[in-house]
Formats: structure tokens, C-alpha cells, sequence
């Protein structure tokens, strides 16, 4: 007989079982949204899917009289532009302080200390003194991020680099390498797919701190517009825009993963990736 550790389901199993969750969630859903609708047609707490996909399909396509801008489009562009800029700038910051904390016993003995403090606290705390600071433009929203997520970029990466065999080092040393060398040509290479790995643990962090910055002080985002309309009630349009930027998420991450798998294929040859 079998034991349930050692059994594993096909392509198309796996494919079954990881759809189930979510059909039970839109059963339950639905079944939920039907009982409130039919005791009353104006209940707006659990929309019918009918009314949400108009909401947002008008929202996608018909321009704000206002502004003359379609505001989903408008509000996605602002948050990705927020969004990937705070995570580039997370990234590079991350890579190159790692690297340097990683290799460098006197670089790690100065900053690593003043990283984990950074790590500790928690970035909501310091939002206000960002706005004070920055402004309510798009600096602090982008500071927020970076302040967020760079920590536990650099930290990660100086892990790694720690736990590199010593071997590696010693016969590149051996083989003439100075300290500049053994960073770019040893430590470099094997950081960096760890980076975009890092990074895409590090996107559902980013999204957070990007939603409450939009909804604290913004004009436009995703944030900003779900946070607009809650004094409506009008989940409507809330739970499309939940999902939209769920769906945004997986896009990003998809993307990091498969730009990993392209730029380092013997890394998750290692790790046993299948792709």
C-alpha cells in the first residue's frame, strides 16, 4: 500500500485539484450572493457576477467626463509605474548591498546590523514622516516601498552568499582573483537569480504597501479607487478591482519566474525546478 507522502497526483490531477478551492469559493459565492439578492434585489454587500463584470467592463472602456481618462486603465498604469519603479529601485539597492554584505566580513560587521534595525520597522509606522518629508506625490509612495521591501532583498541575498561552500572562494582566490573579482565573477552570478527569486516573494509585500499609500493620498491608482468608493458600499466595483490586481500579481510573478528560467536555467537545475 501506497503512503499518502509518496503519492502524487498527474498534470491533468494537478490541474483538477488546484481549480477545486477556487470553484468552491465562487459556489459558495454565488449561493451567498443569491439568499441576499433575493431578499432584497438592492443589496450591494454581495453583488451578482453579472453586475460586477458590467461595472467593470464600463469602467474599462467609458472615459470619466471629468477627467476624459478610462479609469481603469488610468488607475492601473499609475499603480504599476509606483509599483515597478519602488520594486527596480528595491532590487538594485538589494543586489549591490547583499553582494557587498554578503562578501565583505568588514562591509557586514558596519551595515548589516543597521539593515536588520531597518528590517524591524514596520513601514506603515513611517508613512506619515515620509509624507511630511516627501510630500503626498509619488516619491513617498515609492519610498514606502522601497523602504518596505529592500530589507528583506538585502538580507535574503547576504544569506545566500553566506552560505556559498567556502571552497568556491578559496580556489578563486587561489587561481589569482582579488576581493572585486571573487564578487563579480563568483558571488554575482549565483545572487542574481536569487534576486528575481527574492523579489517575487517580495511583490505581495510591495502591493500592500502600494495600497495603502494610494489610499491614504493619491488622485489615481488601484488603491485609490477602492478606497474611494467604500463609502458607497459598492462592491461592485471593490471585488473586480480586488481581482484585477490579484490577476496583476500573478502576471508579475509569471513574468519574474519565467525570465528566471530563461537567464539561469542551471540555477533551477539545481534547486529542481520544474518548469
Amino acid at each position: 500500500m501506497k503512503r499518502l507522502i509518496n503519492l502524487a497526483p498527474s498534470r491533468g490531477g494537478r490541474w483538477m485539484l488546484g481549480l477545486l478551492p477556487f470553484l468552491i469559493i465562487a459556489l459558495v459565492y454565488l449561493s451567498l450572493s443569491n439568499a441576499r439578492l433575493a431578499e432584497n434585489p438592492n443589496d450591494r454587500l454581495l453583488p451578482a457576477p453579472a453586475t460586477m463584470a458590467n461595472t467593470f467592463f464600463s469602467m474599462a472602456t467609458e472615459e470619466n467626463q471629468r477627467t476624459g481618462q478610462v479609469v481603469l486603465w488610468a488607475d492601473t498604469f499609475a499603480s504599476l509605474e509606483r509599483l515597478l519603479l519602488g520594486v527596480a529601485i528595491s532590487a538594485l539597492i538589494g543586489l549591490f548591498v547583499g553582494l557587498a554584505n554578503g562578501g565583505l566580513p568588514l562591509v557586514r560587521a558596519k551595515f548589516s546590523p543597521l539593515v536588520t534595525v531597518i528590517s524591524l520597522i514596520p513601514p506603515m509606522a513611517i508613512l506619515p514622516i515620509l509624507f511630511i518629508a516627501f510630500g503626498t506625490g509619488e516619491a513617498a509612495k515609492i519610498a514606502l516601498i522601497v523602504i518596505g521591501v529592500t530589507p528583506f532583498l538585502i538580507r535574503d541575498l547576504q544569506g545566500h552568499a553566506l552560505r556559498l561552500p567556502d571552497e568556491q572562494l578559496i580556489k578563486a582566490q587561489t587561481l589569482g582573483g582579488n576581493s572585486w573579482q571573487v564578487l563579480i565573477r563568483v558571488l554575482l552570478p549565483q545572487l542574481t537569480p536569487r534576486l528575481l527569486n527574492a523579489t517575487r516573494l517580495a511583490l505581495g509585500t510591495a502591493w500592500l504597501f502600494l495600497i495603502a499609500a494610494e489610499a491614504i493620498a493619491a488622485q489615481e491608482g488601484l488603491g485609490y479607487r477602492i478606497f474611494l468608493v467604500r463609502r458607497y458600499l459598492s462592491m461592485d466595483v471593490i471585488l473586480p478591482y480586488v481581482a484585477w490586481i490579484t490577476f496583476l500579481a500573478f502576471l508579475l510573478d509569471q513574468a519574474l519566474a519565467r525570465i528566471s528560467r530563461w537567464a539561469f536555467p542551471w540555477y533551477h537545475a539545481e534547486e529542481g525546478d520544474n518548469p
